[in-house]
């Protein structure tokens, strides 16, 4: 007899897996994937869409036809400002731009001069901060002006999660949690695209919205519309406890979030890289951001380097160390513009005070949560609880490192840190037999 689950394609900037739950919602298998990256035509890195698409097809199929399985439902997850644009055909016609390809600085002026507005006001209306590519609607202001011959073939411009999901569907749809996810497409205010989207007839390149978890029925498995790994990361929390908490979600970025904070996004806010998302409903959540994993696995290949070791070496580190005051102070390289301290130059840290690889990194940890801990507080309130979901919640100097820097607060972590992937499963399922689930909480 088969045995019913459902799968879930959680797809980061640097892993890629396929989850598999049962119908109580626990994993019974993972796999995990790094797509090689390829380059766009200006020869900036991009994630290979093709490799990706492939490896959501093979694996979709070999699910499909697994003799001990019956897949019952799926859902899609992956980071956001990402598009996929779509030619007449229903192909991809494009590259999948990289968020951090940076914008030229002619175009960029452009947009904020034809605003109407001054910068800050605009990103106050749509919760986004100016990041260049990573407000993903800029990226097709971009092309309708400095690439009009790609902008023409574009039929349909679709988020990364939606485009997982349309591989399976053929159904092309907007969500509102990667439209609202610091795109420069959303008035927050007004709950609808902004002017300046009808303006320059952006809209007609974005699928329909939609708060419909399911896209489509196909031979009789639901398939999801796909959500932002950082809204659908919150969502087990939210069914979980009704009293308020934060959530930091790691990985590339740590982002805190917090469902609790409704206060308006104010001009300092939003220079220290805070922001709102969009939930599956079109609710506002509090986010604040440090590019954490980013700036982490840059300098652990430094000292890797520097101190002739495996890339791996922290991984054998089980206990944190107080913080000496005798070294020198952390200097981040990744983090200009974006975080708490965003005016903060790139400098290159000297790992020439230290004697070992471990003493580097223990610098390094205190270093990187001495910057995350100024980002939770920025949209903390009276908070009691604090959740830390991705890879950092196994690591062990990290949870050790944040529970010194905020010993007043209960910090849980999921016994199987997989809060993305049960997110987007509870999207789709809208909560059907939550009531079975074990406890998750630790």
């Amino acid at each position: 007899m088969k045995k019913s689950i459902y799968a879930v394609f959680d797809v980061g900037k640097t892993n890629k897996k396929l989850i598999l739950f049962d119908e109580d919602r626990q994993i019974i298998e993972e796999k995990q994937h790094v797509c090689l990256e390829t380059v766009d035509e200006d020869g900036f890195p991009c994630e290979s869409l093709t490799r990706l698409t492939q490896w959501v097809q093979t694996h979709w199929h070999a699910l499909r036809t697994n003799p001990h399985y019956h897949v019952k439902g799926v859902n899609f997850t992956s980071y956001g400002a990402s598009f996929v644009h779509l030619g007449a055909n229903g192909q991809p016609v494009l590259p999948l731009y990289n968020y951090l390809k940076p914008l030229p600085a002619q175009w960029s002026t452009r947009f904020y001069d034809a605003l109407g507005q001054t910068p800050e006001e605009f990103a106050a209306e749509t919760c986004s901060p100016r990041l260049d590519m990573l407000n993903s609607g800029l990226q097709l202001y971009w092309l309708k002006y400095a690439r009009p011959e790609h902008y023409a073939r574009i039929r349909t411009s679709l988020h990364l999660p939606q485009y997982l999901s349309y591989l399976i569907t053929g159904e092309a749809f907007s969500d509102y949690t990667s439209v609202g996810c610091h795109t420069s497409l959303w008035d927050f205010n007004r709950q609808h695209y902004h002017d300046w989207v009808l303006r320059e007839g952006i809209d007609e390149k974005l699928a329909p919205l939609t708060t419909d978890s399911v896209a489509a029925v196909v031979d009789g498995v639901l398939v999801g519309v796909g959500l932002h790994d950082s809204s659908a990361a919150v969502l087990p929390y939210l069914l979980q406890t009704e009293e308020p908490f934060l959530l930091v979600s790691t990985g590339t970025w740590a982002i805190t979030l917090n469902p609790f904070n409704d206060q308006p996004l104010t001009p300092e806010l939003l220079r220290r890289d805070c922001l709102s998302y969009l939930s599956p409903k079109g609710h506002m959540t509090k986010a604040a951001r440090v590019f954490f994993g980013r700036e982490h696995d840059y300098q652990v290949e430094r000292i890797a380097n520097y101190f002739h070791v495996q890339p791996d070496f922290f991984h054998s580190l089980v206990l944190a160390r107080p913080y000496d005051e005798a070294s020198h102070r952390f200097r981040p390289w990744c983090m200009v513009g974006t975080g708490p301290f965003p005016e903060q130059p790139a400098e290159e840290w000297d790992l020439s005070v230290f004697k070992t690889a471990g003493d580097a990194y223990q610098h390094l940890m205190h270093g990187l949560i001495d910057i995350l801990k100024e980002s939770i507080n920025l949209i903390r309130q009276d908070e009691k609880i604090l959740y830390v979901d991705g890879g950092f919640a196994r690591n062990p100097p990290f949870m050790q490192v944040l529970s010194w820097h905020f010993p007043e607060l209960d910090i849980r972590t999921l016994e199987v840190p997989q809060a993305t992937a049960l997110g987007a499963l509870s999207h789709l399922v809208q909560g059907e037999a939550w009531s079975k689930t074990q406890p998750l909480f630790t």
